[in-house]
């Protein structure tokens, strides 16, 4: 039987290194700052004072609007101060840095049994519930479609090099991973949910086979990049087609992320709000690669301090947060860890390219590749001009970014770049 999949797409190297590494516990320093800005949307507000004592899993920030989500603490300890920060992305945030007492005493939200779908969709966003796969676009939005859905997805194709931690949840926390399915199913009022896996995963696939109950099905798919963007894993998985523009639930789907529906499960049987999440740590510039259980706000300087081991400083050249397709390099190492953060890679020279940018020889590789179909190599040549209008008019703003162009470029122009700097430049003058 064929396995599904989409058209075009790229097969980079897996470097699937930390793939057997289980989850640990990851240390936690002696302050850890919390990002008011973990979501898409309106960054929370703060609602506690310098000075006062919180608990781990206190909310210390409530959501700024309809599409926001409420942030935790992830320690219990003191309120220093309110401090801006970058963000992974580069955006300077602020942050409510808390004085680690180390004692972990908690505060976690009521446990719920034999929910209902409107105490479903309260929990999740009670409980600052987002998109976990990298999006972080609050959860209880995206269970409120203007438009009827019949089925849920839930995207475990986790297509990006190098990470592993969604694997982790599969092998080692199924159960949660089917409970959190089956809850996103109620809220949404469906009975189709399917899991879809890549094939690189067979451990998983059969593990979570095994543990798959009331309606939710497993699905394998071909393993291709980016089989985990929300478009291609839709028609993968039903064949149905997104319009340009258009979202998920025109076609009667939903997409959420494994540690979603992970999170979810806690929130509702357990109580725990979101603040903390499965990270992979990864790369030879760390001597100690794995899995880790990592809580907000630990900062990108102490998980390589912790982690480096005997490996020599100048062996990093790189800091990547999240997957080297689709990514953001660091410029330092002040961001923290927040309800999105997957993966931090740290890469010698050896690990990625350095080679200068040449013209462009017209092979079309871009284009034959881009799952979108788009235009890649002409959106560059309008941003070198300028002129965004004309990069408007040929569809930037349907490009997801996933940097299958980059990819087989071989005159290595920054393409993705080219078109992350269109669209700034489109929303900025305010068009759509």
């Amino acid at each position: 039987m064929a396995l599904k999949t989409f058209r075009r797409g790229v097969h980079p190297p897996a470097s699937k290194f930390t793939k057997n590494v289980p989850l640990e516990d990851f240390p936690v320093p002696d302050k850890v700052y919390i990002s008011l800005s973990q979501h898409i949307g309106a960054p929370a507000k703060p609602i506690v004072n310098v000075g006062d004592y919180v608990f781990e899993g206190q909310k210390v920030g409530e959501a700024g609007g309809f599409v926001s989500a409420p942030v935790f603490s992830s320690v219990s300890g003191t309120v220093k101060r309110i401090v801006k920060l970058p963000t992974a992305i580069g955006q300077m945030v602020d942050h409510i840095e808390i004085e680690n007492d180390f004692k972990y005493e908690k505060s976690y939200l009521p446990k719920l049994e034999n929910p209902t779908k409107e105490e479903i969709l309260a929990r999740v966003k009670d409980a600052g519930i987002v998109g976990m796969g990298g999006a972080t676009f609050p959860t209880h939005v995206k269970l409120s479609p203007k438009d009827p859905v019949d089925t849920l997805i839930i995207n475990g194709a986790e297509c990006e090099p190098y990470i592993t931690c969604d694997y982790r949840l599969f092998v080692e926390h199924a159960h949660d991973v089917v409970e959190g399915t089956k809850l996103l199913m109620k809220a949404l009022g469906v009975e189709k949910g399917y899991i879809a896996i890549e094939n690189n995963k067979p451990e998983a696939i059969k593990i979570m086979q095994e543990a798959a109950n009331g309606g939710v099905e497993i699905v394998p798919l071909k393993t291709k990049y980016p089989q985990g963007a929300e478009k291609q894993i839709i028609y993968a998985v039903t064949k149905r087609v997104v319009p340009a523009g258009g979202l998920p639930a025109q076609v009667g789907c939903v997409v959420s992320n494994t540690h979603t529906a992970y999170s979810v499960a806690k929130a509702v049987y357990e109580g725990e709000p979101l603040y903390r999440r499965a990270m992979t740590v990864s790369g030879d510039g760390v001597e100690k690669a794995g899995n880790y259980w990592v809580r907000g706000g630990i900062p990108f300087s102490f998980i390589y301090d912790t982690l480096r081991g005997e490996v020599p400083e100048c062996m990093t050249n790189k800091v990547i947060s999240g997957g080297p397709m689709m990514g953001f390099a660091q410029a330092d190492l002040r961001p923290v860890t927040a309800k999105g953060s997957s993966s931090l890679l740290f890469l010698s020279h050896k690990l990625f390219s350095e080679v200068e940018p040449t013209q462009c020889i017209n092979c079309g590789r871009c284009i034959n590749h881009c799952p979108m179909k788009l235009l890649p190599r002409d959106f560059e040549r309008a941003v070198v001009k300028k002129d965004f209008e004309r990069a408007e008019k040929l569809g930037v703003m349907n490009c997801i970014e996933c940097g299958s162009c980059a990819f087989v470029c071989p005159a290595k122009r920054p393409l993705v770049q080219a078109i992350r700097l269109a669209k700034k430049e489109i929303r900025s003058k305010g068009r759509k």
